[in-house]
């Protein structure tokens, strides 16, 4: 990631955190034995949700990192952190086990919370809130336009898995992953750089 803010680099680093190409077969169990016209339903309801999620993170994630004392460097390495654990996690997944389907259809859980709206997501909006205080509108088109992606992606859940099969779905997370790896090792560049700029000038 530059110093400057660009739309569509935000975009890709929300897309490649939200991950929905990993989160299919997930969806897929879950979903299993509802309708397909309601699955469509489903993802588009709890997919509203994640998004207000999303949206009141962006706008009070700023007074919430200023109730924690915490600069922008130090978010912008541990955002670099957390990115590199989890494409290193996208990279060299876990064996992925089926669980049994749910008696009730999911309701926020799991789509809403954490597919679109987790911890990992909600994490990278607060580095980002904080790294560009003065782009908030971009950054609500980043979001927007990663969520709507996303939403889509998901909703075509069947079809691609149809397409794509296992293996391919695995491909394309382990290329998502390799592309998220490479922009967290920049975010943590950007943080120690900064970092070490302010130290000298301190000086």
């Amino acid at each position: 990631m530059s110093t400057e803010f660009s739309i569509l680099s935000a975009t890709l680093l929300f897309l490649f955190v939200i991950d929905p190409f990993g989160n299919i077969p997930i969806l897929l169990s879950v979903m299993k034995g509802v309708p397909q016209k309601r699955q469509y339903q489903i993802v588009v309801r709890d997919g509203l949700i994640g998004l207000v999620i999303l949206v009141c993170f962006l706008f009070f994630g700023a007074e919430f990192l200023a109730l924690l004392h915490l600069e922008t460097e130090s978010i912008s390495i541990a955002g670099g952190v957390v990115l590199f654990v989890i494409a290193l996690k996208m990279i060299f997944p876990s064996p992925y086990t089926k669980d049994a389907a749910p008696v009730m259809e999911p309701f926020i859980v799991p789509i809403s919370i954490p597919m679109l709206a987790g911890p990992s997501t909600l994490a990278t909006l607060l580095v980002m809130v904080k790294s560009y205080p003065n782009d908030q509108q971009d950054l609500l088109i980043s979001v927007g336009a990663a969520w709507a992606i996303s939403v889509v992606i998901l909703a075509m859940a069947p079809l691609l898995n149809r397409v794509l099969r296992e293996k391919g779905l695995a491909a394309l997370e382990r290329l998502m992953g390799m592309l998220l790896l490479m922009m967290s090792v920049q975010m943590l560049v950007n943080g120690v750089r900064s970092l070490f700029t302010h130290t000298l000038a301190a000086l």
